[in-house]
């Protein structure tokens, strides 16, 4: 899943882009708020990890602006400011969860995968289609009742696909979600990831949908 971190703090902004990269996140990272405005217009992310304090634009302001625009993206605040009042203003702003400083990534990574989830509609953290089995925490598959070794780029390709059962998602779509900012990407990368999924698991479990992309259906055979 791909994430927009927006935090001006060098160090902190390091450690967390890197943080949430090892817990299995694809991470765009920005350092003002005008910056975070112009991606969220441009891209398309699972969530927002948003620091209140920034630059040019502050954290609430782009916030407001983003509930007013109707986009749902869901934001977790992450700041210092740690008064009620200030957890408060936040939250009737339109964020979705508030963590304050310091805290542990451990911690950040599950609120993320927990908020991703709940704007998914699921209400279990393992997603389940047909035999198919997966634990985002864990990072996990199954497959009828057995354990299916993926790359880390198959493991996100296919909790994409999960999550978006019975959907048609693009090579476009699917490759933006995959790979964050200056990541290289073969032309052919989707397919090939698609290709080893296919042979690990069974070939009928992802449809092709010529000239739009791949599908997996909501009840596979």
């Amino acid at each position: 899943m791909r994430l927009l971190l927006v935090e001006d703090d060098k160090l902190l902004g390091d450690g967390v882009q890197a943080g949430l990269i090892q817990s299995g996140f694809n991470v765009d990272w920005v350092r003002d708020g005008v910056a975070a405005e112009l991606a969220l217009r441009t891209g398309e992310y699972a969530g927002v990890v948003l620091d209140l304090g920034l630059p040019r634009l502050s954290g609430l302001e782009l916030l407001e602006r983003l509930r007013r625009a109707n986009n749902k993206v869901p934001v977790l605040i992450l700041t210092a400011r740690d008064r009620v009042e200030d957890r408060i203003k936040g939250l009737d702003s339109g964020a979705d969860d508030y963590l304050v400083k310091p805290f542990d990534l451990h911690e950040l990574a599950a609120r993320l995968r927990a908020l991703v989830r709940r704007s998914r509609g699921e209400a279990t953290p393992t997603l389940r289609v047909g035999d198919i089995e997966l634990d985002p925490a864990a990072r996990s598959v199954t497959f009828r009742g057995r354990p299916v070794e993926l790359s880390a780029r198959e493991f996100a390709l296919l909790q994409e696909l999960m999550l978006n059962a019975g959907r048609v998602l693009s090579r476009e779509q699917l490759a933006q979600r995959l790979y964050a900012w200056g990541e290289e990407i073969e032309s052919n990368a989707i397919e090939v990831h698609v290709h080893h999924l296919r042979r690990k698991l069974a070939p009928e479990l992802l449809r092709t949908v010529r000239g739009v992309g791949y599908l997996m259906p909501r009840e596979t055979p």
